[in-house]
């Protein structure tokens, strides 16, 4: 099928310049690359399950913004 699109000059160089180093046509590298972006659209993203805690809070005298006293109460001191 053939169609017209306008490309942005500089990625249209990019893309001639691919195509003499691979060895193959303008045409063969859009349409690869059009296959690559569609195959990423088609496949649903993972669902990841982040582990929850219960708890009721801070410890008292914890502070988030100091990262060495962070660190002893995790190691314990």
């Amino acid at each position: 099928m053939k169609t017209s699109i306008d490309i942005d000059d500089q990625l249209l160089l990019a893309a001639k310049h691919q195509a003499v180093q691979q060895g193959c046509s303008l045409k063969q590298i859009i349409e690869n690359a059009l296959r690559d972006f569609v195959a990423h659209q088609e496949q649903p993203r993972p669902v990841i399950k982040l582990p929850t805690f219960g708890g009721s809070g801070l410890k008292p005298g914890v502070n988030l913004a100091d990262s060495r006293s962070l660190n002893d109460i995790m190691d314990g001191s």
